[in-house]
Formats: structure tokens, sequence, C-alpha cells
């Protein structure tokens, strides 16, 4: 159940809610935003008549929610959140591209993709400055030298940033140079640390795990919603499946799933999902075709010498070519790319 309080309410008001909520047997999370206050109950019976909280002073609505998930639902919020960073609407009716490469190489390299993905229309430049790989042996990152390369490239290009954030101790590094924290696939189950970024007003793009229900995905979710961070995107990367024939399976119709089930705005990888970049430029076209409000393309200038992913990755030139149809594609369904 959740309650939406006036935000205005005052203490004495809000005790005897909470007297209420005690004498329920259920507890509770508080969460505020700019208009009302939220409160999650947790454990309320089935059978508890809602009119009892109705009725006292500064309760706006209470509201029954069959659904584990009770912040990410759409019947919690029925309108889409829009989340704005700078000039940047994500979830508007414009489709927000990121790009870049799966790892920041070197300054050269990010400043040399920065210019050129700005050029073609993305609004987000990605890298990966700490990489979990499955080898240990395998290229892992270049740490914050790599994050100040990603902030310096972005900020001369007017672009954004996302990077992905792998423990919670990298937190306040991080936060100072990202302007989007990403968490990975392999994170999210990871409760701690998802409960550290909810409490952080940044935006966070959470993946879903390759072996994660839509559900399971939208719980992940709750945890970083009900520590009162408001700014969560979901991203479809594709899940492990029995088919072998692309790295994951890309699971399109979940894009149109979460836009049922929830209010949040909904990012698409096809690089992940695929892994081979003959099949990324016709999942891109197919994920904006199914009504993505973000994409993310991992693109690289020299992939066969690429230090992580690079078979997934496409050049500047195939991602310009490839934005020229997705701009097309994005007006036929009503919406806009740059």
């Amino acid at each position: 159940m959740i309650l939406i309080l006036d935000k205005n309410i005052s203490t004495e008001k809000f005790d005897i809610i909470i007297e209420e909520i005690n004498k329920a047997g259920a507890n509770y999370s508080k969460s505020n935003n700019e208009d009302f206050i939220t409160l999650e109950l947790i454990g309320i019976r089935s059978d508890f008549d809602v009119r009892k909280f109705k009725v006292l002073d500064g309760v706006i609505d209470a509201i029954r929610i069959s659904e584990p998930y009770k912040l990410a639902s759409r019947r919690y919020k029925s309108q889409k959140t829009i989340i704005e960073i700078n000039d940047v609407k994500i979830g508007s009716d414009e489709i927000i591209v990121i790009a870049g490469p799966c790892s920041v190489e070197s300054e050269e390299q990010i400043h040399s993709l920065a210019k050129k993905v700005k050029a073609t229309g993305a609004k987000i430049l990605r890298g990966g400055a700490f990489k979990p790989r499955t080898s240990p042996y395998s290229f892992q990152g270049l740490g914050e030298d790599g994050l100040r390369f990603l902030r310096q490239a972005a900020d001369e290009n007017n672009l954004l940033t996302v990077t992905e954030i792998i423990d919670s101790a990298q937190f306040d590094l991080i936060e100072k140079y990202t302007d989007i924290f990403q968490v990975g696939s392999r994170n999210m189950y990871n409760y701690p640390l998802l409960k550290v970024l909810s409490k952080t007003s940044k935006p966070v793009l959470l993946k879903r795990g390759m072996s994660a229900t839509i559900d399971e995905w939208l719980m992940s979710a709750e945890y970083l919603l009900s520590g009162g961070n408001t700014n969560v995107i979901l991203c479809e990367r594709g899940i492990r499946t029995f088919e072998n024939n692309s790295r994951f399976t890309f699971d399109i119709s979940a894009i149109n799933t979460i836009q049922e089930k929830s209010h949040l705005p909904v990012c698409s990888d096809p690089s992940h999902a695929t892994g081979f970049r003959d099949k990324v430029i016709p999942m891109a076209r197919a994920a904006v075709a199914a009504n993505t409000d973000l994409l993310m393309i991992e693109v690289h200038d020299d992939p066969s010498n690429a230090l992580s992913d690079g078979p997934q990755a496409i050049t500047s030139n195939q991602f310009e070519f490839l934005m020229n149809q997705l701009k097309q594609i994005a007006q036929v369904i009503g919406r806009r790319i740059g």
C-alpha cells in the first residue's frame, strides 16, 4: 500500500498517521518529492480497510497495489517519469542516444569519439573506467584517469556522461565525474550497492540481469526508488536463453512490457545484447520502432584492436549511417532523435 501525504503536513498529523501504521502491524519507508510525501507500507494485511488511512488529516490518497514493486508501478504513478539533466529530457518525445566505447582506453581515444558521436546526434557519452570482466586477465579499465578523460571529453562537446559503478566503495569517486551511474547486469542483484545509489539524486541506469525476469528487474528498481532516488532508467541488454547464435537474446518485447507496467523510462542496449556488430544496426532499428526512450550503442574507431568488447562495437562511420536511419524511424512513430 502507498500513502500519499501533503508535503506541508504538520508533525502532529504525521505522527498520528505513523501511529495508525503501527496499529496495522506494518512497516514503512518514506520518500519525498516536490509535490508530496510518499509512505510505502510493508506488511499490511490484505483485508485491511484503506479508508482508515484515507480519512486521516494530511493523507491525499491511499492506494492498494498488488504488484510487489510499488513505487515503480504504473498504478502508483500513471504519468511517465521524465528525467531532466541540463537540457536533456529523458522520457520525453525525444529518443536519447548514448554512444561511445565499452572502455575508456586513452585520452586521445575518448576525445576523438566524443567529437564524432556528438556531431552525429548523440547526447550522452558512455565509457567504462572500471570494467567487471569474466576473465581476471582482461583489461579492467583506467580507473580515475578514465573517469577524468571521459568527463573532459564530454564537457568539451556538451555531452552528458554515463559510466558503470561496480562497488559501493567507488561511489564518492565516480560521483565527482559522472552525470548518470550505470549498474551492470551482474550487479542488478547487488542490493547493498542499490541502497547506496538510492541516496543520490543523480540518475541510475539499471541494466537487466542476464537471467532476470521483468518483475525481478522492477524489484531491483524498487530498491532505488524506495530510498528516495526517483531518477531511475531501466536498460534492456539481453537475457541468457538456450539460443547461442548471439551473445544474448535481445528481448525487444520488454520495452513495451515495461512501459505498460512502469512509469520509468526504458533504454535499449543492442550492442551487449547481440554481441556482434552486424546485428547491432538492425536491432537498434527495431528498438526505436518498439518505442524505446534511450538507445545505447558501442562505438569504436578501431574495433579489431579494442581492449574490451571490440566485436560488438560499430565504427563512427557506421554509427553515422545508423543515426540517419534511426531519425527516419523515430519520425514514423511520432518521436524524434536529435
